[in-house]
């Protein structure tokens, strides 16, 4: 039997692929998507955030569905491609994918809240997962109409889930995924508490006529 590969020669495959998926995460998407349509500066708009739930507030619903499949193709490619490589390093892609999102060096570490990018990572990992996921988002958001409460509830939930489903591997890089959104939700939650969060608008509003 080969003995086993040193760490002295692996870091480097973990190092590199962290970098990688860091770089793919990092990509802007809302911010280049919404610059693409004239709009302002997206950070300017809303919570600031370069997420889908914040280019809603741009009041252009195509443009925040496209953003939302690109941050979650992100998370999936960068994932797919640490496949091709062995499990642990499409673990180490999907770390390092959601925290180029969260924190990209081009924009002062002011990223996204990565939901959508973790949903893409867990779609790449273990589909079932995703699917629940989206499952408790989904009911938690048309009960609540709290897009960060029903995205809340369902990084909290995932972790127990993975552990039930899939062993102590994947329940742990869940959890640190969650730790990671629940960082980001930091505000949020606050608001929470104050009662003072934005809640999901399920249609348009039209200006009065005079």
């Amino acid at each position: 039997m080969p003995d086993p590969i040193s760490w002295a020669y692996s870091w480097p495959y973990y190092a590199i692929t962290l970098l990688l998926a860091y770089i793919i995460g990092s990509i802007p998407v809302g911010l280049i998507l919404v610059r693409q349509i004239g709009k302002s500066d997206i950070r300017k708009i809303g919570s600031g955030n370069i997420g889908a739930t914040n280019v809603l507030r741009t009041g252009n619903k195509s443009m925040a569905f496209a953003t939302l499949l690109l941050d979650a193709g992100k998370g999936l490619a960068a994932v797919l491609i640490g496949t091709l490589y062995g499990p642990d390093l499409a673990i180490t892609a999907g770390i390092g994918v959601v925290l180029g999102h969260v924190a990209p060096i081009w924009l002062l570490f002011r990223g996204g809240k990565g939901v959508a990018t973790s949903l893409g990572v867990m779609f790449a990992i273990d589909w079932k997962l995703a699917i629940i996921s989206c499952a408790i988002w989904l009911s938690v958001a048309t009960l609540t109409r709290y897009s960060s409460l029903a995205s809340l509830a369902a990084v909290i939930s995932i972790p127990g889930i993975a552990y039930f489903f899939n062993g102590r591997q994947l329940c742990e890089f869940t959890a640190l995924l969650a730790v990671i959104i629940l960082i980001k939700h930091a505000s949020n939650v606050v608001r929470l508490i104050k009662g003072t969060e934005s809640r999901i608008e399920l249609t348009t509003r039209k200006k009065p006529k005079y």
